[in-house]
């Protein structure tokens, strides 16, 4: 048992750096099983609050480590995708923090809506064979621990519209002219 109380195998250590981009500081964190969570707009209070969260569902204190292993490789993709050089992320993941509906919709996005395409939320909820769960696919989305790198910006509305983002619709526009589907933003 660790000093919570907790037996050795329900304590998961994650690992955990701040990376800048064009849609501001990405914290990633990472445990032995792969990348766990990316959280947008990492600035100080919403990376101790994002850290906080992740140590009470692993079990353990996150820990800064930038250049532990899988985070690392993490951080290169991550830049390199910003950069325009990485069109498709192969990376572990840890499933660990969704399960369920979300787990499923999330894993069927990351196979299947590649880099410069986009999904409507009732067409992501027919692929999972859930085809009148059209509000429930946005809120797995709007759950999703892995932003970017499962590729939520992806998902928009059947009429066109860009839909809600986690990291706002500035940051969604900007993913999405990253990938070619939109124009680049103006300013």
């Amino acid at each position: 048992m660790d000093s919570t109380g907790r037996s050795e195998q329900a304590v998961r250590r994650a690992a955990w750096t701040v990376v800048g981009t064009d849609v501001g500081p990405l914290l990633l964190a990472a445990t032995r099983e792969g990348l766990v969570n990316v959280v947008f707009h990492a600035a100080d209070a919403v990376r101790d609050a994002a850290l906080e969260r992740l140590g009470s569902r692993l079990g353990a204190e996150p820990v800064a480590e930038p250049g532990s292993e899988p985070l690392a490789e993490a951080v290169r993709q991550v830049e390199a995708y910003f950069a325009g050089r990485l069109r498709e992320f192969a990376l572990p993941l840890d499933w660990s923090l969704v399960s369920g509906f979300n787990r499923q919709v999330l894993r069927e996005l990351a196979a299947g809506v590649p880099y410069g395409a986009v999904v409507g939320y009732g067409d992501l909820a027919r692929r999972v064979g859930r085809p009148g769960a059209a509000q429930a696919v946005g809120l797995a989305m709007g759950a999703n621990p892995l932003p970017v790198v499962v590729p939520c910006h992806r998902v928009v509305e059947s009429d066109g519209g860009i839909g809600g983002f986690g990291g706002g619709l500035a940051a969604k526009r900007r993913l999405l002219a990253l990938e070619g589907v939109l124009p680049e933003p103006l300013f």
